[in-house]
């Protein structure tokens, strides 16, 4: 399959799907291909990257990609239970502040308040101000604690 990006006299922009670009050649011959926005029979092919169909060249897909399991495939589950586990940790590891983020991480960054990770809810204004005093944030969006349905 040859996808050609194409043009008529009316720079009407398109693509055209052939065989090849023999095939492309001979139904323009025969006045088959036609701009869809104005019907034009004068199209020209303009200049575009190749897209070759090379999935025969992949070689067999290995046994266990072949069959997908519930959930998706035995990986994609592996990676979705690891970041859960990771976004547990950071939940068991850190202290919730609400509200009070950006006064409580000032706290801690200017030595006001213990060490430790907190976690919270920052407009974006006060994120930005945190990082030009120099204390480092990162936006993480957690999980609902309630099933969305």
């Amino acid at each position: 399959m040859l996808v050609l990006n194409l043009s008529c006299r009316q720079d009407h922009h398109f693509e055209g799907w052939f065989g090849s670009a023999a095939d492309f050649e001979a139904q323009q011959g025969r006045g088959l291909v036609s701009c869809p926005v104005c019907g034009a029979s004068e199209v020209q092919r303009l200049p575009s990257a190749p897209r070759l169909n090379v999935s025969h060249l992949r070689g067999p897909a290995p046994a266990q990609a072949a069959a997908p399991q519930a959930g998706g495939e035995p990986r994609l589950r592996q990676l979705r239970q690891a970041a859960l586990q990771a976004v547990q940790q950071l939940l068991d590891k850190t202290e919730d502040v609400g509200e009070r983020f950006a006064e409580e991480a000032r706290r801690i960054h200017y030595g006001e308040s213990e060490e430790r990770g907190i976690r919270g809810q920052a407009s974006a204004d006060e994120a930005r101000e945190l990082a030009e005093e120099g204390i480092a944030v990162l936006p993480l969006p957690l999980p609902p604690k309630e099933p969305l349905h």
